[in-house]
This record gives structure tokens, C-alpha cells and sequence, in this order.
């Protein structure tokens, strides 16, 4: 081969580690970008021809090229963010957006809920998850993330317990009111009140009545609403024995109200909510299991990837679960910018589930994985090439002089 020939696989070194030194540089460009995944240089030799002298063979080459730029997918680490909708995920998967009718993936769950309600990364991209119905089961196939209107049901209550004092000294005929909110199926507030009225010994005659403050609302009536309650000489509930059941209807809309008010425990015994002392009457406690529909005021995400909501009216409700997903080859998978990764011939299709099944890995909310670039190890890497470059840069100018010499051969 020719001295040119040695000066071209100079070149091509040149050129294999000037690349190389742009995957260098993308990595220390993003050392601070979420959830990027770094890439390694891989480098080849380039083979010119082989020569056969009868008894060996010289196999000759021309320079290197660079192969490849291969992606790291090792774990990044988690920052704690403030954001409810920052998700990270650890070990194995892919958070999946929706772009039009396009479909990407991507380890950046910087995720916030845009002006129609549904989730999405910083490019508007729509996060692809599932339905969850009122016990927390997945309903229907994968699709947006849409939190939009999103409202907790009212539950109508069907207990109450009250807790009070009545005053065993106080004279027949005396009267002592307590007030119990309760809420229909409509969520509406009814507020029943009790009148006890002292009768001769420790006991006391009880009467109901209900009221709402809604105007649509027909004439309230309560049955079951009246009876005695009655103590022992230690102030201790004797009667009645069983609970009684209060029924509250003319509503105009919503169903009756049926409400057991709990004095004794289904194990036998009272509760010791309601006692006669020889003390002012005085309401203490008030406890029943309604309540009224709410508007969304927080999020949680849990390891799972359930987004769950905590509404005005205080209860807490299971309402989407975000869909992961993950492929045979993710190095194959395509960079499109942004974070994101699309779908190639040599990725594989993609396998759709959830965190923490079929080797998924978990989900943490309120974090963000940062990027895999070791720093430290890129400088390292820097310095290696930047040596080979000159290296090379040296076989061009040896080379030139070499020519030179041959040049001056005849003079």
C-alpha cells in the first residue's frame, strides 16, 4: 500500500474520534437533562485487502470507523420534587405519550395536568394510562389520561352514634337538644335533630325532626323517631337494648334515608356514647358515615402508578393507573429529541402493563430520575480521545513528511 494509504487511515481516526468526541459532548450537554440515557462510542476497524506471500498472509488495514453509539439504560438517580404529578420510575419500563396519532416513550415524567384535565409531559404530549373504577380495578383498554371533571360520589349515611351526657339531676319536663348531620344519596345535607325531654327517674323520652337547606326539597318526615332511652343507677345506658333504625324521606329527588343509631354493639354491651351523670346535658361526639360529593383539591401517585385524589369533602379516591411500557431491544429503540423514544425494526414491539408486574419496575411519585451521565467518567473519556485524535492527527503529518523526504529524493 501507498504512504497515501496511511495517510487516509490517519484520517479516518480523525474522523472516528471527532464523532466520538460529539457523543462525548451530547453526554455532558445533558448531564442535567431528566431522565436522558447517555451513549457509549463503539469503535471498528476498517479492512483493506489481504496479502498472501505463498507462506502467510498480511492482512492490511486502512483505519477505524465509529460503529455505533450505543445507549446506557442504567438506573438514574431520584430527585424529590414538590410536584404530585412527578413520576419516576425504577427499574425497567417506559412512560408511553401520545402525540396526535403518534406514539412515543420516554424515562422523563416531568407531568403536569393542562387546561383540559388531562396529563401531559412539557411538549403537551397526552400520558397513556388506564381507568380505574370505584374499588380500584382497571376498566377498559389504554387511553389518555383525562382528570378533567373528575368528582367524588356523595354517600348517603346509614348510621350515626351520638355522644352525650343527659343530667340524671334534672327536673321532669326539662329538655336537652343535640343536632346530627347526615347527607341523602344526593349528597344533600339533612340535619336531624334529637329532643330529649327528662321524664320521672333516669330516663329521658326522645323525639326527631329534619331539616335541609335545600328549597327543592319536599316535606321532610322521620319515623322511627321516637322512643326512651333509659340508665342504671351508674348512669349507664339500659335501654333500648337493640338500635333503633331512623327513617328520613320526602326528599325530591333522592332516596330515603335509613340510618341505624348506634347505642349497643352488635357483641353485646353499649357503646358508652350516651350516659345519664348527674352533670350538665352536653353533646361530646358525633360520628356517621356520609358525606358530600367534592371537587378535586390534590393528587398522590403510589409505587403502582395510581393516581389517586383527595377531594374538599375529605375522602380519598382510586382514579387512573398509568400504563408503562417495555421492549425486547430498548436499545434499538430510536431517539426523537425531547426525551423521547419511538419505536424501531430493531427494538422490538412494545409489551404495555403495569408497574410492579411482568418485570416492570416500580413507579415513585412526587420524584424525577435524573440523567445516567457519570461526569467523571465522560471527563476520562474526553481526555482518551482527545489523545487518540492527536495520535491520528500525528500519522498525517508523519506521513507528510515522509512524502516530502520522497519528493527531495531527486533534486
Amino acid at each position: 500500500m501507498s504512504l497515501a494509504s496511511s495517510m487516509y487511515a490517519g484520517v479516518s481516526g480523525l474522523n472516528s474520534y471527532g464523532q466520538a468526541m460529539n457523543v462525548i459532548g451530547d453526554n455532558i450537554a445533558n448531564v442535567n437533562t431528566i431522565g436522558f440515557k447517555g451513549s457509549k462510542a463503539l469503535f471498528a476497524d476498517i479492512l483493506s485487502q489481504s496479502v498472501s506471500n505463498g507462506s502467510s498472509t498480511v492482512q492490511i488495514g486502512r483505519g477505524s470507523i465509529l460503529q455505533a453509539a450505543n445507549l446506557s439504560f442504567a438506573q438514574g438517580s431520584f430527585e424529590t420534587t414538590g410536584n404530585a404529578t412527578d413520576v419516576a420510575i425504577q427499574g425497567a419500563g417506559f412512560f408511553i405519550v401520545n402525540q396526535a396519532s403518534n406514539r412515543y416513550y420516554t424515562r422523563a415524567g416531568q407531568f403536569i395536568l393542562n387546561d383540559a384535565g388531562k396529563l401531559v409531559n412539557s411538549n403537551g404530549y397526552i400520558v397513556q394510562g388506564y381507568q380505574l373504577d370505584s374499588s380500584g380495578v382497571v376498566t377498559g383498554s389504554l387511553g389518555d389520561i383525562d382528570l378533567a371533571g373528575v368528582q367524588s360520589q356523595p354517600n348517603a349515611s346509614t348510621f350515626f352514634r351520638l355522644g352525650a351526657n343527659l343530667n340524671a339531676s334534672a327536673t321532669s319536663g326539662t329538655v336537652f337538644q343535640s343536632a346530627v348531620n347526615l347527607y341523602n344519596s344526593l349528597g344533600e345535607l339533612v340535619t336531624l335533630t334529637i329532643s330529649f325531654t327528662k321524664q320521672s327517674g333516669n330516663s329521658w323520652n326522645y323525639s326527631m325532626s329534619a331539616t335541609t337547606s335545600s328549597a327543592a326539597s319536599g316535606t321532610i318526615t322521620v319515623s322511627g323517631g321516637t322512643g326512651t332511652v333509659s340508665f342504671n343507677s351508674s348512669g349507664q345506658l339500659t335501654s333500648p337494648a337493640t338500635n333503633p333504625t331512623i327513617t328520613i324521606s320526602g326528599f325530591s329527588s333522592a332516596s330515603n334515608i335509613s340510618a341505624a343509631w348506634r347505642l349497643n354493639q352488635t357483641t353485646g354491651g353499649t357503646f358508652g356514647d350516651l350516659t345519664g351523670y348527674a352533670a350538665t346535658s352536653v353533646t361530646n361526639s358525633l360520628t356517621q358515615d356520609g358525606y358530600s360529593t367534592g371537587t378535586l383539591k390534590a393528587l398522590s401517585v403510589d409505587q403502582d402508578g395510581i393516581i389517586s385524589g383527595l377531594f374538599s369533602n375529605g375522602q380519598t379516591q382510586k382514579l387512573r393507573q398509568i400504563g408503562l411500557a417495555n421492549f425486547s431491544s430498548p436499545w434499538g429503540l430510536s431517539r426523537v429529541g425531547n426525551s423521547l423514544f419511538s419505536e424501531s425494526g430493531t427494538s422490538g414491539q412494545p409489551v404495555i402493563g403495569l408497574a410492579r408486574s411482568g418485570g416492570f419496575g416500580s413507579i415513585t411519585g412526587s420524584s424525577l430520575e435524573q440523567s445516567n451521565i457519570d461526569l467523571s467518567t465522560e471527563f476520562v473519556n474526553m481526555i482518551q480521545t482527545q489523545r487518540a485524535y492527536q495520535a491520528n492527527a500525528r500519522i498525517v503529518t508523519a506521513v507528510d513528511d515522509m512524502l516530502t523526504d520522497a519528493v527531495n529524493l531527486k533534486r
